[in-house]
C-alpha cells in the first residue's frame, strides 16, 4: 500500500515538472535573452504597483519643484538643459492654466513640454517603429492639490533595459536622452545649473 502510494506522488511529481517545464521552459529561454537589468526592473515595478496599486505611479519619475520657481523658469531651464544636450523642446503644451473649467471649478497648473533629437528618434525607429509610442519625450509640469509644483516624466530604465540588450550605439544614444531628460528637471526643479 506504502508502495503504490509513493509511487503515486512520484507520478504526480514528474507529472508535475513535465508540465512545468512545458509551461514555463520557453519563458525561461526568453528571459535569458532579456538584458541583465530586465528583470529586476520589472520586478521593482510590480512591487511598484502592488504598493500604489497604480501602474502609471509606477513608471514615472517625479521631482518636486522648489518653491518660487515659475513655469516659465522650469520651461526656461529645459530648453537651456536640452540645446546643451544636442536636443531641442518640440511642443509646450498648457493643458490647464489654472483658472476656471466649465464647470466653475479651479484647474490645477499643467504644461507638457516635448524634447527629442532628430538624429537619436531616426535610429530608434529604424531599429523599431514601436519607440514612436515614446516620443517625443515628455515633461509634465503639474500642480499639486497642495499647490505645490512639480515634474513628471517617464522612468526610462524599463524602456532601456526591458527587452533584449540594446546594440552599444543605441545604448549609449538612450542614455544620452535619459541623462538630459532627468538632468533637465533635477536642475529646472531646484533652479540650479548642472
Amino acid at each position: 500500500m506504502i508502495k503504490n502510494l509513493l509511487a503515486l506522488i512520484g507520478t504526480i511529481a514528474v507529472a508535475g515538472l513535465i508540465f512545468a517545464f512545458v509551461k514555463f521552459g520557453g519563458l525561461a529561454k526568453g528571459v535569458s535573452g532579456l538584458d541583465s537589468q530586465a528583470m529586476g526592473l520589472y520586478m521593482k515595478m510590480f512591487q511598484d504597483v502592488i504598493k500604489t496599486g497604480e501602474s502609471a505611479k509606477a513608471m514615472t519619475r517625479v521631482v518636486e519643484v522648489k518653491d518660487g520657481i515659475t513655469p516659465d523658469d522650469i520651461v526656461d531651464t529645459i530648453k537651456e538643459v536640452s540645446e546643451e544636450n544636442n536636443m531641442q523642446v518640440v511642443g509646450d503644451t498648457t493643458m490647464f492654466d489654472g483658472s476656471k473649467d466649465e464647470d466653475g471649478k479651479k484647474t490645477q497648473y499643467t504644461r507638457i513640454v516635448s524634447i527629442c533629437s532628430r538624429s537619436i528618434a531616426k535610429k530608434f525607429l529604424n531599429y523599431s517603429e514601436d519607440f514612436g509610442a515614446f516620443m517625443p519625450c515628455r515633461i509634465m509640469i503639474r500642480e499639486g492639490k497642495d499647490g505645490k509644483l512639480r515634474l513628471y516624466t517617464m522612468a526610462m530604465e524599463l524602456m532601456i533595459h526591458g527587452g533584449k540588450p540594446l546594440p552599444e550605439d543605441m545604448l549609449k544614444s538612450a542614455n544620452h536622452v535619459k541623462d538630459t531628460m532627468y538632468g533637465a528637471m533635477d536642475a529646472a526643479a531646484t533652479g540650479d545649473d548642472l
